[in-house]
């Protein structure tokens, strides 16, 4: 593995400046808000401070306060950042980011986990910290891939290349199923793994087998793809229809982004309750300058031909331990689910917190990781 540094040439952010001056605004509804997607009017100020107040090189640095690495595995190269924790007793934890957030997603917890004592609940607890991006992802190679490849490659990444033979596992939105697969290929490796969601009803299930919880669930679902999950099928059907649009115009991207910030957040009604501009724009910028969205929203296609053609790793039920957290915003996860899709020993709901959980609500989100991977006695 080598070390790797973010350094993004000053010519590639003159053209991003171009760019964005030049966007040729399309019209939209009166007093859109949120209804209609993309809320316009959030989306020409957010521009506005990119344009005006944002600081890459400000937000450059913090993203290299951290190690970082490149390693080559099954011939893809793999971003990954790699934190010893301080305590003498850390536990390996690889943590698995989704989609459209990236390895940015857990930067606010990373002290709180490596560093002893920087929670008081826990005063001698730590984790060596593996955070991958996705193969696809930010600044890992640019090659689309299904989850179960992903998982294997991660163990890979976990064992021989930094040497551990027992570790744990962590992670939400597509780091769910990479999760999940990681435990189900490898289970003499992971020796538990804790979920922000545990997977959904795809409609095959036998629902008289079902609890009334479950039951309400699937409802719930079936009706969230309805109206939230049209990002869901583009991707796994036709992405590269969409890629081209999304590669060529930071507002686009930006657009197709920040909606899923916004709908997916517990931001109680706005957004920057949640999330600062520097935050989003971040995120959005480590898409930007890998060109990375094609191949990030290939995923999903790359998943969906898998499973049609007999199935991910990721689907199966898991018998590690598992933890499941589901914060306020999140589906809410029937316990009886959870436990079918995975040998669930820890289940709690939280009245806080969203989707990007690591995000939104860090220092929650880390005690759940605490609570789960070192139980108190």
């Amino acid at each position: 593995m080598e070390k790797f540094e973010i350094n993004v040439p000053e010519s590639e952010l003159t053209e991003l400046q171009w760019r964005l001056k030049q966007t040729r605004w399309t019209d939209e509804p009166l007093n859109a808000g949120w209804d209609y997607g993309t809320n316009p009017e959030y989306l020409k100020i957010l521009v506005d401070y990119w344009r005006n107040g944002y600081d890459w090189r400000k937000q450059e640095l913090l993203l290299n306060q951290f190690p970082q690495f490149i390693a080559e595995i099954k011939g893809i190269k793999i971003h990954f950042l790699y934190i010893k924790g301080k305590s003498k007793n850390s536990k390996p934890l690889i943590l698995t980011h989704g989609w459209p957030d990236s390895f940015y997603r857990f930067y606010k917890v990373i002290p709180m986990l490596t560093n002893p004592g920087s929670t008081g609940d826990y005063p001698d607890v730590s984790f060596d910290l593996v955070i991958p991006s996705i193969p696809g992802f930010g600044f890992s190679e640019k090659i689309a891939v299904n989850t179960d490849e992903t998982a294997a490659i991660w163990a890979r990444l976990m064992t021989e290349v930094l040497g551990y033979n027992h570790f744990f596992a962590a992670g939400g939105d597509l780091g769910t199923p990479i999760t999940k697969s990681l435990a189900n290929q490898f289970p003499e490796c992971v020796k538990a793994i804790h979920l922000t969601d545990v997977g959904y009803p795809t409609g095959e299930e036998d629902w008289s087998q079902m609890s009334a919880a479950e039951q309400a669930f699937g409802r719930f679902i079936q009706n969230w793809w309805y109206t939230e999950g049209a990002y869901n099928m583009i991707q796994s059907t036709k992405p590269q229809t969409l890629g081209y649009a999304l590669n060529d115009s930071p507002v686009g991207l930006a657009s197709w982004i920040i909606e899923k910030f916004n709908s997916w957040s517990d931001h109680r009604g706005h957004i920057e309750n949640t999330f600062t501009k520097d935050e989003l724009i971040t995120n959005i910028m480590i898409y930007w300058i890998t060109q990375t969205i094609n191949t990030s929203i290939r995923t999903y296609a790359e998943d969906a031909r898998t499973s049609w053609m007999g199935g991910l790793r990721s689907q199966k039920r898991v018998e590690a331990p598992t933890g499941v957290s589901v914060f306020h915003a999140e589906a809410p996860i029937p316990e009886e689910w959870a436990n079918r899709m995975a040998n669930v020993t820890y289940f709690k709901r939280l009245d806080t917190g969203g989707h990007f959980a690591p995000m939104e609500q860090p220092e929650l989100w880390t005690s759940e990781i605490k609570n789960f991977f070192y139980p108190k006695e």
